[in-house]
């Protein structure tokens, strides 16, 4: 008899992994979350020049800040599909763009649950991978200026769901859809012109 294989959820238990690359720039942290949906990217023929990260919360979009310069000339958007796809490995290059120079991130690429994307950039320098088993990459962390300097990553392990996970997931959903028809009843009160009659204000229905 084959046996009924049980959903995976991602653990709020976090650790944090890294960084690879240099000390320039300025400390950044999106900090962990429960999923990626988009990573986007720019670079050129020398290094990767930024990275922003559109997250998942819970079923939430949470657009994430863009880390490092504006002037590359290939921007890349890696759309995930998320909760189903989940990214698992991040690797790449780090070296000087100069001579003695602080390192910066090279190169980029990325490895869900189902496919590969990249590498991205010059693959020259030192290289680096971190591959998660039983776990997802949930987050991103860094250093960046002109250029991405470092980045690191939040990795949360993967758990059987529980009875108490789907109820949760139902009670947000319910949730949500409450606050939304409250939000759209407050606007159409709004939207309705108010007249008064005798001191009294009465709602005038308009067609």
């Amino acid at each position: 008899m084959q046996q009924h294989q049980r959903k995976m959820v991602v653990s709020k238990k976090l650790m944090k992994v890294g960084p690879w690359g240099g000390t320039g720039g300025h400390p950044w942290d999106d900090g962990g979350h429960s999923g990626i949906r988009s990573i986007t990217i720019s670079y050129d023929h020398r290094c990767m020049e930024s990275i922003s990260v559109e997250y998942d919360r819970d079923g939430l979009a949470v657009p994430g800040e863009r880390h490092g310069g504006a002037a590359a000339s290939h921007t890349t958007q890696i759309k995930l599909s998320c909760p189903d796809e989940y990214l698992t490995t991040v690797s790449g290059h780090y070296a000087p763009i100069a001579h003695g120079g602080s390192p910066v991130i090279r190169s980029l690429a990325f490895r869900t649950n189902l496919r590969a994307y990249g590498p991205f950039g010059a693959a020259e320098g030192t290289p680096f991978s971190f591959p998660v088993v039983g776990g997802v990459i949930v987050g991103f962390y860094g250093r960046s200026g002109w250029q991405l300097d470092a980045v690191g990553l939040y990795v949360a392990p993967l758990r059987p769901e529980t009875t108490y996970d789907r109820v949760q997931k139902l009670g947000l959903m319910a949730y949500r859809a409450v606050w939304q028809r409250i939000g759209t009843q407050m606007q159409q009160q709004q939207d309705e012109p108010v007249k008064k009659e005798n001191g009294n204000a009465q709602i005038v229905h308009t067609t």
